[in-house]
């Protein structure tokens, strides 16, 4: 009974890692675009997705508790967020680079 249980975790961890280096691969495609809207889609959807997280916390009686557990919520849920958006700035900035660089060849002919 172990043992099928352990498959399951590992096989279920394997499965998040997949997603997510599919999902950094579609922000890299998505951030590589002409249009720089497309790259922002995934990081405003996790955005949007670490908002929905507070309504799931319960009261924990004390005011201030129950705004440092918000807090640290918000925080910690923004984290993919976060990355997204690294990811997305390191593409354009390597796009934008790139487009000078073709702008002084053009001028040199």
């Amino acid at each position: 009974m172990m043992a099928i249980a352990s498959r399951f975790v590992i096989g279920f961890l394997v499965f998040l890692l997949v997603l997510l280096a599919g999902g950094v691969f579609l922000q890299i495609f998505l951030s590589k675009r002409e249009s720089r809207w497309p790259g922002l889609v995934l990081p405003l959807l996790a955005f949007l997705q670490s908002l929905l997280l507070p309504l799931n916390l319960m009261d924990t009686g004390s005011v201030s508790r129950n705004v440092l557990t918000v807090l640290v919520t918000l925080l910690a849920g923004n984290i993919p967020t976060l990355v997204l958006l690294a990811v997305y700035w390191a593409v354009r900035e390597k796009r934008r680079v790139r487009d000078q660089l073709d702008k002084m060849k053009i001028d040199e002919l």
